[in-house]
């Protein structure tokens, strides 16, 4: 019942908000709030909403297997092809954009800590400028295929965004070991360097493991529709293994969910030929996960946070600093490596949005022993930032890609041709 009204509730807030013009993504993050805690669901009727954020997280399982799938797709943009043209500004671009958002939200929060000490201690204003590098590529990857965006500045976005989640592990983890390191008055070499390394490691090689094992399997099969069964399988049994985690001594062995899928999706797309129409069929398929994904992330959301003023005067400082970070570190990176004037002036709009990535180093720190109570704010701070992005963000990445040409404005001759076939659909159901 849950999911039902959740799906029902999210598509009847698409046609809602049509006149508006806001992306999908947008209205299906307001049905959510709308379900959620804070309005239908204070009304405790089950099924109808969610009463309280247990039932959010009771449909968690729904969120993990939509993020796979999204990184999964995003992986098929890292084609060889491509990425001869593409590979060498994506890189540079990814990893200078996240430093300096990074670097922006340290010295601002830093002087937010000179002014309010009380509120604001070195550790939390060092561990929320690691956690300013994440970008969610789920909100952005939706944009784009709402609006078919197709052209250079697309082109570039995709990889960065996937290039952005590796950067953001090394960041957050150097920088929170950092901040334990000041709390305690040692430093843990293990947390800082060697744990973050080996995730990414490890990830990319299951990852590159489990695409080669998929393709190797598609081969058993002549149909389409078996072939398609075998890829969701796959989706769903890299996101359980990623899920694995354990100790050998000091060291902590992990894998990062988004990393894992991405490469199965890139070694699956690169070494089998039947690559594009698969992920064709998958992105159709996938369609509805996406969208409860988002009325999901919706009813997450954490309104209570506007109750602490400190919290809304750090959140936005940290809002504005990692913007003009994500902004400028893109336009410089982009101007050095050539790119289009176009890609220089609003690459770095597109890297606005934040969520799943940024909640979950948000929930590291929050759990952390060092911390202690510490650890919620840095946690209020990110859910904060994460509401205004969510709703904010994939407007401001439609509006880019549409300023930039690579989402073109449907012409009249293109809208009285649906509309004839609208009228004409009409007179038949009528005769």
């Amino acid at each position: 019942m849950s999911v039902s009204v959740a799906l029902f509730v999210g598509l009847m807030m698409t046609r809602a908000f049509k006149p508006l013009k806001l992306p999908s993504v947008t209205a299906y993050l307001i049905a959510g709030i709308l379900i959620g805690p804070y309005c239908i669901g204070r009304l405790g009727i089950s099924g109808l909403g969610f009463p309280d954020h247990n039932a959010v997280e009771a449909l968690g399982l729904i969120s993990k297997v939509a993020l796979g799938f999204i990184a999964f797709s995003i992986g098929n943009e890292f084609r060889v092809e491509e990425l001869k043209q593409t590979g060498k500004q994506a890189l540079i671009i990814g990893i200078v954009q996240a430093l300096v958002a990074a670097l922006m939200v340290d010295v601002a929060l830093y002087i937010v800590h000179l002014i309010m000490p009380d509120k604001l201690s070195v550790s939390q204003a060092i561990t929320l400028g690691a956690i300013a590098t994440a970008t969610a590529p789920a909100a952005t990857l939706m944009v784009v295929r709402q609006y078919k965006a197709k052209g250079p500045l697309t082109d570039l976005l995709l990889p960065i965004v996937a290039l952005d989640d590796a950067v953001g592990l090394i960041v957050f983890a150097v920088s929170f070991g950092i901040a334990k390191s000041v709390i305690v008055g040692a430093v843990d070499y293990v947390s800082i360097i060697i744990n973050p390394l080996l995730e990414i490691l490890c990830s990319l090689a299951l990852g590159a493991f489990m695409g080669w094992v998929l393709t190797q399997l598609e081969k058993m099969f002549n149909s389409n529709t078996n072939r398609l069964n075998m890829t969701i399988t796959f989706v769903f049994l890299t996101v359980a293994l990623s899920m694995i985690e354990f100790h050998i001594g000091p060291v902590h062995i992990a894998f990062s969910s988004l990393l894992v899928c991405m490469m199965l999706g890139t070694v699956f797309c690169n070494i089998c030929p039947l690559s594009h129409d698969l992920m064709e069929k998958s992105d159709k398929w996938t369609s509805p996960l996406f969208a409860l994904f988002f009325v999901i992330s919706g009813a997450e959301l954490e309104l209570g946070v506007f109750a602490d003023w400190a919290i809304v005067v750090i959140g936005i400082v940290y809002i504005l600093f990692r913007c003009l970070g994500k902004y400028y570190g893109a336009f410089i990176s982009a101007k050095a490596t050539k790119c289009s004037p176009e890609i220089q002036k609003y690459l770095g709009v597109t890297l606005f949005p934040q969520a799943g990535v940024a909640l979950g180093m948000c929930a590291i720190v929050a759990a952390e022993p060092v911390f202690g109570t510490a650890g919620n704010l840095v946690r209020n701070i990110t859910l904060f930032a994460v509401l205004i992005y969510e709703l904010v963000g994939p407007l401001m990445t439609r509006q880019a890609l549409l300023s930039a040409g690579d989402i073109k404005p449907m012409s009249e001759e293109v809208k009285n041709r649906r509309q004839h076939k609208l009228n004409e659909k009409a007179k038949q159901s009528i005769q």
